[in-house]
């Protein structure tokens, strides 16, 4: 085996394997290098794998919108078609209810309305035509089961919501993963599998490869951090993270399985719900079920962990307070007696506002802090985090001239050190999934 690359990609979740293809794309011989049998199989594998474009921040939503293209013709962005299967995008529109938390998506509107996307504005009546069971009244805060007031509602009803008809999920985010694994392939990517990095290796006061745990040292003057829930420990081998303003920590995360109610083909007429008024967000599932997640309102503990190797990887009666939130406003969820669901971690940054930088340590990169709101931005970040990569060898200081990044579908520059590791806490951002 070849030990001599251009660049070392420790992960190939959905984002390390489109780092890997848009590298590869600009020349670079690239490997990426992951603990698991093959890609995606990480936190990217249980990812709800939802396009929206409903975030906190006027850049997220830009982010998001400029993503959305790379998935609505994924096979002529891969340029190549993975034998193997294909992920799809499946289109179903995005209901997304108005809230204190949310600020009533006036923000989001008005990056909506920039960008030229078209939604609806939505009147508490208006959401009986989209689901016909659906209880109107607010419920807002949210509250844990344990509160004395849970499911007493607090207002009479909700103030509405708008309708994004260009949202939806993507059939199977591990496939998704696969398919840019091949097409890095196609362009020379190479991927290591069931095998872990213990050492960052360094030269001349700057990064020079990477030491695996069998001894084996692969050379290269580029490494980049996207380890997901392991990111924070592949920082602490560079000897990074100490003069970083915004950290990365490893959450635990539930996501509920429930039959829909009956006489409701939810897998076939069904949408994804984000509701802050109940602080869930939910989609179709296969088997006619909904996928239930949490938006994380302040009432819920939050369970971070030390070693991502080693944590509790069961259901919680957190998934039942997830369900029966979501049956607060879906009159008729049925719920099962058997948890039913998938348990992962979040790779989280302090401010839920991902990480895409340089480093303290020359040819060290990070694309890290991604994990529930950042798939859907996967093929747009590989592209970004390529040119970024580019220009620091070249010499560019991004800590003083951020690098400019020109979105080629929605036709307008963006400054990357929005993502800065040196940023302040952005008091913009939900600080939950939404990002």
């Amino acid at each position: 085996m070849i030990n001599k690359y251009d660049a070392v990609i420790i992960g190939a979740g959905i984002i390390g394997c489109c780092i890997s293809f848009e590298l590869c794309k600009k020349g670079y011989k690239t490997l990426n290098v992951d603990k698991l049998p093959a890609a995606g199989y990480g936190s990217t594998s249980n990812s709800c794998a939802i396009i929206r474009l409903h975030y906190s921040t006027q850049e997220g939503v830009a982010m998001a919108r400029e993503g959305y293209f790379y998935w609505l013709d994924w096979s002529k962005y891969l340029e190549v078609r993975d034998t193997s299967g294909m992920a799809y995008y499946r289109n179903t529109g995005a209901l997304v209810i108005k809230t204190e938390s949310n600020k009533n998506l006036n923000n989001v509107m008005a990056t909506l309305d920039d960008l030229g996307v078209g939604y609806l504005e939505l009147e508490p009546k208006d959401l009986k035509s989209y689901l016909p069971n659906v209880d109107l009244r607010s419920y807002y805060p949210c509250k844990t089961l344990n509160h004395k007031d849970f499911g007493k509602p607090t207002g009479d009803q909700i103030a509405g919501a708008i309708w994004v008809p260009e949202s939806g999920y993507i059939s199977d985010p591990q496939i998704s993963a696969h398919n840019v694994q091949v097409a890095s392939e196609n362009k020379g990517g190479k991927f290591m599998f069931n095998t872990e990095v213990v050492e960052i290796l360094k030269q001349n006061n700057r990064a020079a490869g990477v030491r695996l745990q069998d001894g084996t040292t692969i050379e290269s003057p580029v490494v980049v951090n996207v380890a997901g829930p392991h990111s924070f420990i592949v920082n602490r081998m560079a000897d990074v993270e100490k003069t970083m303003k915004i950290k990365t920590r490893a959450l635990k995360q539930e996501v509920s399985h429930v039959p829909a109610p009956e006489g409701l083909n939810w897998e076939r007429d069904g949408f994804m719900l984000s509701d802050g008024d109940i602080g869930c967000y939910s989609r179709p599932e296969v088997g006619n079920h909904f996928l239930i997640g949490s938006e994380d309102p302040e009432c819920d503990e939050r369970e971070w962990v030390d070693d991502p190797d080693n944590y509790n990887k069961n259901l919680s009666s957190q998934w039942e307070t997830q369900v029966m939130r979501e049956a607060q406003r879906v009159k008729g969820l049925l719920i099962p007696g058997q948890p039913n669901g998938l348990v992962d971690l979040y790779d989280v940054t302090d401010d839920w506002i991902p990480i895409y930088d340089k480093s303290d340590l020359p040819g060290f990169y990070m694309a890290v802090g991604t994990s529930g709101n950042q798939y859907k931005n996967a093929p747009v970040v590989g592209a970004m985090m390529a040119e970024l990569i580019k220009a620091c060898e070249k010499g560019l200081d991004h800590d003083k001239e951020p690098y400019q990044f020109y979105m080629k579908y929605i036709k307008r520059k963006f400054n990357v050190g929005f993502y800065s590791r040196k940023r302040k806490i952005n008091p913009n951002s939900s600080f939950s999934v939404i990002g």
